[in-house]
């Protein structure tokens, strides 16, 4: 029978929703009605409704509808389920039908349309043949309805329409077709859902209704039948725990029934299909292990229900459906986003129905007779075209006593069906389903099933023939059982691998697994390979007698490195690196594993630089072959020298090669090559091994009795040193470094070569691979008598230096201008001639030395901005002297020279004639400090900026320590900005440095008006008691733009010490913003008073006099100013 046989029906397999058939819409030539048709199942979310709709035509024939049984007294039903009732309940019998009808209510024509309308209802109803099925019109109108209430005409038809076609007000619906179609669509959807939830209600207690006129004696198939109905309807009106309820239900009551042979595949048949619908149902509720227990329930029920034994391969054909379809549900199921795990996922089962397909594979082979013919007439044609009930035979559909009603109808019956089987293709389910199963052992990381799977895939291809297929996933497994050494395993698999290579006559491949399997190769046309299939042995000696005439296939270079060959090798260099001046050693280590000696006859090493080849190959002299014995390692040693230009390169193994003669010396060529330094796939854990405790082997390694293999370690590459140098380079040097200083490295440079050291070159500067920050701010030169530039690099390379002198010296200057810590490489290179092995050479040698030095900042320089004062400015006035203080504070740990200091001003002038160091020669330790004082003024700007620049500092400094004739240092320093600002009145006072008790103290005031407006000036001058005073105590003045007015005052001290000169009070009324303090700071409050001199007072001890000077100067008050001075000490 046809495997179609034992797939699931597709309405089982379906998602049940609501049938409404829709009537009247002609989408064919009406927009408007295809519009309508495309809302509604044209591009559907999964939060619509679910409902199937279909378009048919007014006068559709429904399914007959079966006259109703009164009494089941002498009913015997003939099966459980119809293959037709699913399909009819889907997509034949609707639970609603809508009629769809174009009128408005304020149609002229409207008693013409309502009498149609109720026409068209009638011919569906007849058309139903008296189902329960819902009918319901839908009024399509072209203009918006009135809200409910409001449109009174509308109401009175809407009632006149519904007595018209006999229908309640609830199943009259109007769509206006506007650009809101899609909101009203889903409206009518979800009434129309709730119609077709009220008819699978009424279906349900319809069928439930029968239960009362049931007994078990007779009508236990109809037990099973109801519960099947009334789960399915409760799917169609979405109920689906209802459904799940019921569907159990129906499970026990299957497993109820009295099985026999002839009844046994309808019991299965029906029991798999609720099995389904439980599970999908359970993995929709999201509960997955209740699945998982009835999977495994149903199994446990039903895997001994054989049925008959002649059609034993039809229960391992339904057993592995099972596990399919469980599959398939499990798979679907973590797609929508359940989470499996290792040991639980959809692989298992596929692998279970792989299993059961292959034991289904192997009763067919048993049971199906090979000679039979066909019996006619066709006891499996169906003359109705299809089976009445799920799960019966053809030959006696109905039929449910224990013994078949016709014998012979029963054998040819079974005979058409295993002759039927044959046909089947076996191997192509099989391969499917370890398809899925190996995608899923993959997806959830499980390598080992994933390998035996495949082995089973390539298995099965080649009982199907398909040989290449088979080979290409055989030698795909083959290298993971070969990593991993399984070797009983890997034997197998190269006895089915060997087979497909024969059949396919592949001599390439055919000689790879003969001697993986101990080396069977012969010269004529092999024997076939035990338990071929002999149809297929005829073919493949043909094409072994096409292969062999083709002259082409007498040698073949087979690379052994995937496979575990008879021959192993491995290939080590003496060290890991090899100085130039060293002849190169390298050792070839093979052993055979296979029971006899074998003989070889060239063995090849090839390296990356093809010019060594020539020095590492061994060849058989004469006759006289090169053989190895079973189980012996034998070494052969190899060397030569390397050239010059390979110095700092590697040199590698590509691979080794051995040649094997097969058979005579006319016989096959079989070039055995490993890649890299040989090993194989096999030999990657006992290297490892090995690694961890090697040892390193002499030059008499050969001549040990016996050699441990495993101990033996690869040694692929090897890399070409230069000559050691035989010089030594020495580095002086004052660490650390100060930032901008030319910091010299001295050199000396001493050779204890034998000969002369020729054309010595030296790079010097900073080593690669640090901050690229850093070679931006590192500048390197060997002259050292000046400072260099930016341009200068941070790196020299190959200066030459000539010939080695001894002892000779040179010094590299370093300029760092930026702090932290830098690595500086010393690299002396140059040429020695000398000789290896008898051969002359001239060897390159280089010697490095490496010195990390810290930058450190020499000083620090700070920079304020005083008055005359000295007290601190925030703003500066214009053209107003203000002093620039700056302090340099030592943070070197080497003594510094200060030679000279110097500032470079922009928008400045200085207020000196000349502006002079004050620091020359000046030497600083560490943490001590040195200060400038310079007297500056801001000359008036006319752009109006109130923010300049003043300009710069230059300090030029050295080491302390470095010679006289090494080049300064110059440090610039950006001075910072100032904020200026304009004062309408200057004044300034001008008086000697000190006075003295009881002398006269002349003071001149200088105003000067500095706006373009003529300033009224209120002077006034405050009593003090150390000081007397003449002049004008309160004057109020007028002073031109621009001018200068000038105020003489004689004082008189009266107290020795720091005194507080007579304050000034000075008021500007046209300017009210600029109030005394603000025109006071540029006066001078105190002075230092001393005590009169005693010397001259001596001589005149007897004279005492008064010296009277009257200055009679009259400004507007006509004030009287005295200056009163003593010379006597008597008083």
């Amino acid at each position: 029978m046809a495997g179609s046989q034992w797939e699931l029906p597709p309405e089982l397999c379906c998602r049940p929703m609501a049938f409404v058939a829709l009537t009247g819409l002609d989408v064919v030539y009406n927009a408007v009605h295809r519009a309508i048709w495309d809302a509604f199942c044209a591009n559907r979310r999964a939060d619509r409704v679910p409902i199937s709709f279909k378009v048919l035509p007014g006068d559709h024939e429904y399914p007959k509808c079966r006259t109703k049984r009164t009494s089941y007294e002498w009913y015997i039903p003939k099966g459980i389920l119809k293959t037709s009732w699913m399909n009819k309940h889907l997509n034949l019998v609707p639970a609603l039908v809508v009629l769809f009808y174009e009128l408005d209510w304020d149609d002229p024509q409207w008693k013409e349309k309502q009498s149609e309308c109720a026409t068209k209802v009638e011919i569906v109803r007849a058309s139903l043949q008296g189902r329960n099925t819902k009918v319901a019109v839908v009024l399509i109108q072209k203009k918006t309805p009135l809200p409910p209430g409001e449109d009174l005409v509308a109401s009175e038809r809407a009632s006149a329409l519904c007595n018209a076609c006999d229908l309640s007000g609830k199943s009259l619906f109007v769509l206006p077709h506007t650009d809101h179609l899609v909101g009203y669509i889903i409206r009518l959807e979800n009434a129309f859902y709730e119609h077709a939830q009220t008819y699978y209600y009424t279906e349900i207690r319809r069928v439930k209704s029968h239960k009362e006129f049931l007994n078990k004696t007779t009508h236990q198939l109809l037990f099973v039948r109801h519960q099947f109905k009334i789960a399915f309807f409760s799917e169609l009106k979405q109920d689906t725990q209802n459904a799940l309820k019921h569907y159990k239900s129906a499970y026990s009551l299957v497993h109820e029934l009295r099985a026999h042979e002839t009844n046994m595949l309808e019991i299965k048949t029906m029991a798999g299909f609720i099995n389904y619908k439980i599970c999908r149902l359970c993995f929709q509720h999201n509960t997955p292990l209740d699945a998982i227990a009835q999977f495994r329930k149903h199994i446990d029920l039903c895997k001994k229900k054989i049925g008959s034994a002649e059609l034993a391969f039809e229960h391992a054909a339904w057993m592995s459906k099972q596990f399919q379809s469980f599959g398939e549900l499990f798979d679907e199921a973590i797609k929508l986003g359940l989470t499996a795990i290792q040991t639980q996922h959809p692989g298992f089962y596929y692998q279970q129905a792989a299993c059961y397909s292959q034991d289904r594979k192997q009763q067919a082979q048993q049971l199906c007779q090979t000679g039979a013919t066909y019996p006619s007439p066709d006891p499996l044609d169906i003359q109705s075209g299809g089976l009445d009930f799920y799960g019966q035979r053809p030959w006696r559909q109905g039929h449910q006593s224990i013994d078949p009603p016709d014998a012979e109808k029963e054998k040819t019956g079974i005979l058409a069906l295993q002759i039927k089987e044959r046909d089947v293709p076996h191997s192509e389910l099989i391969i499917a389903l370890l398809s899925n199963a190996v995608a899923q052992f993959k997806k959830y990381k499980c390598p080992r099933m994933k390998s035996h799977l495949m082995v089973q895939m390539g298995e099965e291809y080649y009982h199907a023939k398909d040989f290449t297929k088979s080979l290409k996933l055989l030698d795909y497994v083959m290298c993971d059982y070969r990593t991993e050494r399984w070797w009983g395993l890997l034997t197998a698999i190269l006895t089915t691998a060997l087979r497909c290579a024969y059949l396919m006559a592949s001599v390439k491949d055919y000689v790879i697994y003969c001697m993986e399997l101990l080396g069977r190769g012969k010269n004529d046309v092999p024997d076939a390979e035990p338990e071929c299939d002999p149809s297929s042995v005829s073919t493949a000696r043909s094409l072994w007698n096409d292969r062999m005439a083709i002259a082409g296939l007498n040698e073949f270079t087979i690379e052994v490195q995937d496979y575990v060959p008879f021959i192993q090798c491995k290939a080590k260099f003496y060290s890991p690196s090899f100085h130039v001046d060293q002849p190169i050693q390298l050792q070839v280590f093979l052993r055979a594993d296979c029971p006899h000696p074998v003989s070889f006859n060239k063995l090849a090493v090839s390296l990356n630089n093809q010019d060594y080849n020539q020095w590492c190959v061994v060849e058989s002299s004469g006759q006289e072959g090169m053989s190895l014995l079973p189980g012996k390692t034998k070494c052969y040693n190899f060397s030569f020298v390397a050239k010059m230009e390979d110095v700092g390169k590697k040199i590698e193994v590509r691979f080794v090669c051995l040649c094997v003669m097969l058979g005579s010396d006319r016989g096959r060529c079989v070039f055995l090559s490993w890649r890299g330094a040989g090993g194989d796939t096999a030999s990657a854990h006992e290297t490892l091994q090995a690694s961890r405790s090697s040892r390193r082997w002499g030059r008499g390694v050969e001549t040990r009795q016996e050699l441990d293999w495993d101990s033996l370690t690869v040694q692929q590459s090897t890399m070409i040193i230069s000559r050691v140098p035989k010089i030594s380079v020495q580095l002086s040097h004052q660490p650390p470094a100060l930032n901008n200083e030319m910091y010299c490295i001295h050199l000396t440079i001493q050779s204890q070569e034998e000969g002369v050291a020729k054309d010595v070159k030296l790079t010097a500067g900073l080593k690669p691979g640090q901050d690229a920050s850093l070679g931006q701010t590192t500048h390197v030169t060997l002259d050292d008598s000046k400072v260099c530039d930016d341009t200068a690099p941070a790196f020299l390379p190959d200066v030459p230096l000539g010939d080695l002198r001894p002892g000779e010296k040179r010094s590299v200057c370093v300029r760092c201008v930026s702090t932290g810590s830098r690595i500086f490489l010393i690299h002396v290179a140059y040429s020695i001639d000398t000789t290896v092995e008898g051969r002359p050479i001239v060897c390159k040698c280089h010697k490095d030395e490496t010195v990390t030095i810290e930058t450190v900042v020499p000083f620090e320089v700070s920079a304020k901005f005083v008055s005359t004062k000295f007290e601190p400015l925030e703003r500066i006035a214009v053209d107003v002297p203000f002093l620039l203080m700056t302090d340099i504070l030592s943070s070197s740990p080497w003594p510094l020279l200060l030679a000279s200091s110097s500032l470079q001003l922009l928008t400045m002038t200085s207020n000196t004639p000349r502006l002079q160091s004050q620091l020359q020669e000046v030497v600083l330790q560490t943490g001590e400090c040195a200060s400038e004082c310079f007297c500056l003024r801001c000359p008036p700007l006319t752009n109006g900026i109130n923010t300049v620049a003043t300009g710069q500092y230059l300090i030029s400094w050295r080491r302390k320590s470095s010679s006289p004739d090494s080049p300064l240092i110059q440090t610039t320093v950006t001075l910072p900005h100032v904020i200026l600002e304009s004062v309408p009145l200057y004044i300034h006072a001008e008086l000697p440095s000190f006075g003295r008790v009881r002398e006269s103290l002349p003071v001149c005031y200088h105003i000067e008006n500095r706006t373009a407006l003529v300033q009224d000036v209120e002077v006034a001058v405050e009593p003090s008691d150390a000081f007397m005073f003449s002049g004008l105590k309160q004057v109020r003045l007028r002073i031109l733009p621009q001018s200068e007015q000038q105020m003489l005052y004689n004082y008189y001290p009266l107290m020795a010490g720091y005194q507080t000169l007579p304050l000034l009070n000075i008021s500007l009324p046209r300017c009210p913003t600029t109030n005394t303090q603000t025109l006071r700071r540029f006066l001078p409050q105190r002075i230092f008073v001393k005590v009169t001199h005693s010397d001259g007072l001596a001589t005149h001890h007897s004279h005492c006099y008064f010296n009277i000077k009257i200055f009679n100067t009259v400004l507007k008050s006509n004030f009287l100013l005295f200056s009163l001075a003593s010379g006597s000490t008597a008083g």
